[in-house]
């Protein structure tokens, strides 16, 4: 008996042992392994702090400056990006940061970012994501290898140009129900005060809802807001110091992460479930996106593939639902904000458009001759680009450039300072300047990698020519109908929640025309 009660307290004291060694390494030696490797490289940073890394120092800086407005000024990197901008201000291009024990790269060379967006050899992956992005939205934007290679080929036909043609009816229609919504909101002086925000927010899940699922925005209103509420849960719990295990903690933030996204999916599957019936009684109309996702889903099984289960479809919807949105509602908002800073640029803009469309809804080929509207668009996603930066990760050692990465390397793709680096844009890189996209993207800097507002190579979104069609489509519209201006009571604070959105509103006097 005592023989055995001797080994059982052997066996936990090597087992504790064992844990012990196992976290010192992991916390302690493993981190300054790969600070060595990264100085001999020459490659400088922030120290590592046992397990925070520098996760407390980023988020006291970004609190810090979100505390109040800036001035009018298209320098926003110090208030949305505070610790990423210092970093490169004071250990270079490249830099090292630490999040948690996990080393973090800054990589501000267009070059590298080339390389690691091409990923020809399959050797950078999308970093692995918190469970609370996971619920968010999932599907194809973040899966790897051969299983995102597989996903994108069953959905590429959903944005194929014909079917985006197709669509046009439902964006001018929604943006028709905006303008006059609007016209009513006009006093009889002529003008009314509107945070656009919100009411091109409302306007894009508007059009989501009736390009991806033929309902109107009414209808998907409940999905819209409680992924806004994700977000925001989602940027708490990142900006958190991460505790293993916590998400399964009983907290009030985790309940609520959860419960909303089971009302999200339950959702989503009811209209998917009323779809797919229309689909066997033949009365279904699949020229939205769920209906060309659906067909696209039978065909490729009919073809010997297995298809995309349920839940597959599911979470491309959610993803559908949140990027659709969020992507163009912050496109336009930031266009309406700079375009009342820049009066001439928005009667230039207005001009080309009544020359090109009067005052009729735009058709899919006066839309493709909006010259200026393009570069004005283009400059608005340079200085506010829907999202700063771009996360990749190493799953094994690399050799990037001259550089040799080890596995479990987290690459941020700083793409707000890339877009307004003095050395790749000019002294004026902090200006809103239009033309210099006139000789269009190729020819508007020193590398034609410095403009990356919607990633690049293979994983290039697969949404950005629905989100600007969709842009230019309300753009047009607004314009032919009003001028517009900064209201006294805005507030510039451009910050990320997910994407790049106005802290405080944007708003924003209409005046009839």
């Amino acid at each position: 008996m005592a023989a055995a009660v001797l080994l059982l307290l052997a066996s936990v004291a090597l087992f504790l042992s064992w844990v012990v060694v196992k976290t010192v390494y992991s916390v302690w030696w493993k981190p300054r392994q790969y600070a060595e490797a990264f100085k001999r490289q020459g490659i400088h940073g922030y120290p590592y702090k046992l397990l925070v890394g520098n996760i407390k120092e980023a988020a006291t800086m970004q609190e810090k400056a979100l505390a109040k407005p800036m001035a009018f000024s298209h320098d926003i990197a110090p208030r949305v990006g505070p610790f990423f901008k210092e970093s490169v201000d004071k250990h270079g291009r490249i830099s090292l940061t630490w999040f948690g024990k996990t080393p973090q790269l800054i990589l501000q060379d267009p070059e590298m970012v080339k390389e690691v967006l091409s990923n020809k050899f399959g050797h950078f992956s999308k970093a692995p994501q918190p469970a609370q992005v996971k619920m968010l939205a999932w599907g194809l934007a973040n899966l790897n290898g051969e299983q995102w290679a597989v996903q994108r080929r069953r959905i590429s036909p959903v944005f194929h140009l014909e079917k985006l043609k197709g669509m046009l009816p439902s964006f001018s229609t929604s943006c028709s129900e905006l303008v006059q919504r609007w016209e009513k909101s006009i006093s009889p002086k002529g003008s009314c005060e509107l945070d656009v925000w919100n009411e091109l927010q409302n306007l894009t899940g508007d059009v989501i809802s009736r390009t991806a699922f033929g309902s109107n925005y009414d209808e998907g209103k409940q999905i819209f807001q409680m992924q806004k509420e994700q977000a925001e849960l989602v940027i708490q719990a990142i900006r958190r110091i991460y505790i293993p295990g916590s998400r399964f903690l009983p907290t009030k933030e985790n309940k609520r992460q959860k419960e909303l996204n089971r009302k999200v999916i339950s959702l989503l599957n009811n209209i998917i479930e009323k779809r797919e019936k229309e689909m066997q009684l033949g009365i279904a109309k699949n020229d939205d996106l769920l209906g060309i996702l659906l067909e696209s889903n039978k065909s490729h099984r009919e073809h010997g593939d297995k298809g995309m289960t349920r839940k597959e479809v599911i979470e491309e919807c959610k993803l559908f639902y949140f990027a659709g949105q969020e992507t163009t509602s912050v496109l336009l908002t930031w266009t309406m904000v700079l375009l009342s800073m820049y009066p001439s640029w928005q009667m230039h803009a207005r001009e080309e458009v009544l020359q090109v469309c009067g005052k009729n809804i735009p058709s899919f080929d006066s839309l493709s001759h909006l010259k200026t509207v393009t570069m004005i668009l283009n400059e608005v996603l340079r200085l506010y680009p829907p999202a700063t930066f771009i996360v990749r990760y190493t799953y094994k050692t690399v050799k990037l450039g001259d550089l040799i990465l080890p596995e479990g390397v987290r690459l941020i793709l700083p793409l707000l300072l890339i877009h307004h680096d003095h050395k790749l844009w000019g002294d004026d890189a902090e200006e809103f300047k239009p033309e210099r996209f006139s000789e269009g993207i190729a020819n508007a800097s020193k590398n034609q990698l410095a403009f990356l507002p919607f990633g690049w190579g293979p994983r290039i979104c697969i949404g950005q020519t629905f989100a600007l069609i969709e842009a230019k489509m309300a753009l047009a519209m607004i314009l032919q109908r009003f001028s517009f201006e900064l209201s006294p009571t805005y507030a510039h604070a451009p910050r990320q929640i997910i994407t790049l959105q106005p802290q405080h509103g944007a708003q924003i006097i209409l005046h009839s025309i």
